[in-house]
């Protein structure tokens, strides 16, 4: 369920609202009343905002979700509005208005979102569950020491590889850069590409690169850390992908869909632990799973750990039942935290208690991915908003394409960045 995903609905069954009163769910736009009760006795009716997953069944799901919580909470209509298309973008626009959402979704945490008045703290939602949740669920929603959100699914994102392939050639599973970008060169053929990170040719590797060698996106006062000598060294080296023209681009799908691995039109691809079912389905055991490697030898693995956070919007009249509603679903209801997690793709529940005992994270490549993300996982920081990570990637891409001088290239995206995050900052 990655961020990216967010403009695809390949199995949506509808765009739109639907409203659950008193464990029923209404036609779209039914009885709802436009100072905020229904026509069914709810006093409250919360709109909830979700993306449009691409995961069979998860819209269904929320709407079950929904439905037990007004069982439980009569007073409380829920009005389920699931948004297709540029979701960040809607949301952002909506959230300037008076049509706003009351309780809403986003995928990496945005501090300036925070910093903006437009998500409320949420400490009271967890309260004694606090510490059940994982270290990096809750750091990355911590704003100046409040809990802003509460992290729904940690997506885990890594590269996959076909074991067949691998051994026919002889390769080893790379895990220096050089050996990924030498596995790379050896499974090009005329017809095939070796590696698919994404239908730009750069993905998640450029950010991959800078952790892989020691190197850090944003320091934690806010200070842009991606124009170190260590960060300069792996970007430039991602050149090497697209000298030797091994990376698969422009796929009919990008980096997120399993389709150009599990069809055979690469060896190896960057994708997230969302989408192994369909890979188990397609392969059998005839793939694995491995972290982006080290730059060099002695430096750092690295797994993407991004997912879903809900959040509460501070400028709800309603803030006190979205809270409720937030508290019952994400905090309370472990059967259905477990059952967001695994049964539409596979995900890994935040709460460290509902992780333990999730049955398909338990054996096999799901647990190994898992495991990797403890290991080496890193999250992009609250401040690495669209206008941040653009700037960044673009230098990248730039650098990659051998378009300019890669050491001036970094440092105006890091001009470009530092100013950016000064501004969410306000300083």
């Amino acid at each position: 369920m990655s961020t990216r995903r967010t403009e695809l609905s390949r199995r949506g069954f509808l765009t739109g609202s639907l409203l659950v009163t008193a464990g029923t769910v209404l036609a779209a736009g039914c009885g709802t009343d436009p100072m905020g009760g229904s026509s069914t006795g709810a006093k409250t009716t919360l709109d909830v905002w979700y993306h449009a997953y691409g995961e069979a069944g998860t819209q269904q799901a929320v709407l079950r979700y929904a439905t037990a919580f007004t069982k439980a909470n009569p007073d409380t209509a829920v009005k389920v509005t699931w948004v297709p298309g540029d979701y960040a973008g809607k949301l952002n626009a909506t959230l300037l208005t008076d049509a706003a959402p009351d309780v809403f979704e986003i995928g990496d945490f945005s501090e300036a979102m925070v910093r903006r008045g437009q998500i409320a703290a949420l400490d009271d939602v967890y309260g004694t569950a606090r510490s059940d949740f994982n270290t990096t669920a809750v750091d990355s929603v911590t704003v100046d020491g409040k809990l802003c959100g509460v992290k729904m699914i940690d997506d885990v994102i890594m590269l996959y590889y076909r074991k067949s392939a691998l051994s026919k050639a002889g390769i080893t599973p790379p895990t220096t850069f050089d050996g990924l970008a030498a596995a790379a060169k050896a499974l090009t053929t005329d017809k095939n590409k070796g590696l698919f990170v994404g239908n730009d040719g750069i993905g998640d590797s450029a950010s991959n690169a800078v952790w892989s060698n020691g190197g850090d996106l944003v320091s934690p006062d806010g200070t842009v850390a991606f124009g170190s000598a260590r960060a300069l060294e792996a970007v430039t080296a991602l050149k090497r992908l697209h000298d030797d023209r091994s990376l698969l681009l422009g796929f009919t799908t990008d980096w997120w869909d399993p389709a150009a691995f599990t069809q055979g039109v690469v060896p190896m691809q960057w994708c997230g632990l969302w989408a192994m079912p369909v890979v188990q389905a397609a392969l059998g055991d005839d793939f694995g799973v491995l972290p982006w490697p080290a730059f060099k030898a002695g430096g750092t693995p690295v797994v993407r750990v991004g997912g879903w956070t809900c959040c509460v919007n501070a400028k709800s009249a309603k803030a006190a039942a979205a809270k409720r509603f937030v508290q019952w679903l994400w905090v309370e209801q472990a059967g259905l935290q477990r059952d967001f997690a695994e049964s539409y793709g596979f995900h890994v529940p935040p709460r460290t208690s509902v992780a333990a005992s999730a049955r398909t994270l338990s054996a096999g490549a799901a647990k190994e991915a898992v495991s990797l993300a403890g290991k080496y996982g890193k999250h992009n920081p609250g401040t690495w908003d669209l206008a941040v990570s653009s700037a960044f990637n673009a230098s990248a891409a730039k650098i990659a394409g051998g378009q300019g001088d890669p050491a001036a290239l970094l440092a105006d995206a890091v001009k470009k960045a530092q100013n950016e995050i000064d501004k969410q900052l306000g300083r």
